[in-house]
């Protein structure tokens, strides 16, 4: 017998926040299949994303800290990391948010039921749910897709369970620290799961097929960065894996590079090379959405899919896979959803991201490489945090923010920043992009803190030679 609803919901990340007080007199449905190996409730980023990741940088960046003391003239010593302490900190607070997500939603209480189980598509907002008490069907008016990505593993011989190897879901639960970790990838899970686990005292090895890490940045910054960490890290640029094996304890990895074949030998893999849409998992094809080429959702501007009556958001159709965007997306489908006289869009304009690896990254707005592939009038300038006092007092000397603006206009076009805090110092000019102030008016018009690190955005700003 189908179950028909108003409104179900396929997802528990943002897809969860839509359902408030407002929709108190609908019939709702919320589905989770769950994700990783613990099946947990709450979306990626609470669970093995966003959240556990950046406390764990936290902790890397505490652990770094002896080694830029002796520049300030004080001794300091790592004498230890408790993995298990470290691992249990994070943990216990966020498995109960998770947990206690799911008793609120699974509570019986309002107008809201919860089925946990892989739901597929078998027709316009039609799906099947196959819960542990067997297969149940809801049929809806309305349907939110909201069900994320997943770790996106390439095709390479003996790269499969059978060999072992972790991913982003899986990697910050390991039992102990290993002596030798191998990280495949160069993007901003590979970079930051490098930086936390060197810093914890594990040997890290970064393989690249790019001939820098971090190559969607701006130039400049993915130069700095990949410069800076082959200071630290084992980075092999330009490598291919060819095949990888496994002998006991110890996993063989085989690389084809700029020098021909070398090997590569590790107790833990990392995986990280990029995430995939899980529309094939809800079989998004069957219930009559248009899909891109890459598996994602087509979407409107107001979030609609194809199939009327179903709305999409996040990695499952948004070419950002940001936790802020889909947020962002989900505010959207919410507004559209109890207003549907009244639609509203999602504003893609200005959509900053971070990377927290060491040095941490930040970037909105156009990079110079594609201000130039478009044609794009722009001047750009670079002040270097060593440029201003408080860079002075850290003794920096290789951070950096850079911003690009049009010539005539003084209209801010993009910024980059790499160093301590940028996901911060970037923020002003987020909020000057969205408002739409120029250059110098940021600048002058407001007060800026002596001797703060803001003082570098503010010279930046005053460096673009601008009419």
């Amino acid at each position: 017998m189908d179950r028909h609803f108003d409104l179900v919901v396929v997802g528990s990340g943002s897809g969860n926040s839509i359902v408030d007080e407002r929709f108190a007199d609908w019939k709702v449905a919320i589905v989770e299949k769950g994700i990783g190996p613990r099946d947990s409730f709450g979306g990626t980023c609470l669970n093995v994303g966003c959240i556990p990741t950046k406390m764990f940088v936290h902790t890397a960046d505490t652990a770094r800290a002896p080694q830029h003391g002796a520049t300030l003239g004080v001794d300091l010593t790592l004498r230890g990391v408790d993995w298990p302490a470290v691992r249990e900190r994070i943990f216990g607070r966020i498995d109960p948010l998770a947990a206690g997500g799911e008793r609120y939603r699974a509570s019986g209480r309002g107008n809201v039921s919860l089925y946990r189980g892989t739901a597929r598509f078998t027709g316009e907002r039609r799906l099947t749910v196959e819960t542990a008490d067997g297969p149940v069907t809801l049929t809806a008016d309305r349907v939110v897709v909201a069900v994320g990505s997943r770790p996106d593993i390439p095709d390479v011989p003996g790269l499969d369970n059978a060999l072992g190897y972790h991913t982003s879901d899986t990697v910050m639960r390991m039992d102990r620290l290993p002596r030798r970790m191998t990280i495949l990838g160069s993007g901003f899970v590979a970079t930051e799961m490098a930086h936390v686990f060197s810093s914890l005292g594990v040997e890290t090895t970064l393989i690249a097929r790019s001939d820098v890490l971090l190559r969607h940045e701006d130039t400049d910054v993915a130069r700095r960065f990949t410069e800076l960490a082959q200071g630290r890290w084992d980075v092999r640029l330009n490598r291919k894996l060819l095949r990888a094996t496994r002998k006991g304890d110890t996993l063989r990895l085989d690389l084809e590079g700029p020098e021909g074949a070398e090997t590569v030998e590790t107790d833990e893999l990392l995986v990280a090379t990029g995430r995939r849409p899980n529309s094939d998992l809800v079989d998004a094809a069957a219930g009559g959405l248009s899909l891109h080429p890459d598996g994602r959702i087509v979407v409107d501007e107001r979030q609609a899919t194809s199939v009327p009556g179903v709305w999409a958001l996040g990695d499952v159709s948004s070419p950002w896979q940001l936790k802020h965007v889909a947020n962002h997306e989900a505010r959207t489908v919410q507004h559209n959803l109890l207003n549907p006289d009244e639609p509203r869009s999602s504003d893609h304009r200005y959509i900053p991201h971070a990377v927290f690896s060491s040095p941490k990254i930040a970037s909105v707005g156009l990079t110079e490489q594609e201000a130039q592939a478009t044609g794009r009038a722009y001047v750009s300038a670079v002040r270097t945090y060593s440029g201003v006092a408080y860079g002075w007092a850290m003794e920096d000397t290789t951070s950096f923010a850079k911003v690009l603006a049009d010539p005539a206009t003084g209209e801010l076009l993009g910024a980059h920043i790499i160093g301590p805090e940028a996901p911060t110092l970037i923020q002003p000019l987020v909020q000057a992009m969205s408002f739409g102030l120029d250059a110098r008016s940021v600048a002058r018009g407001q007060y800026w803190i002596h001797p703060a690190m803001p003082e570098v955005i503010e010279n930046v700003l005053l460096d673009l030679p601008l009419g």
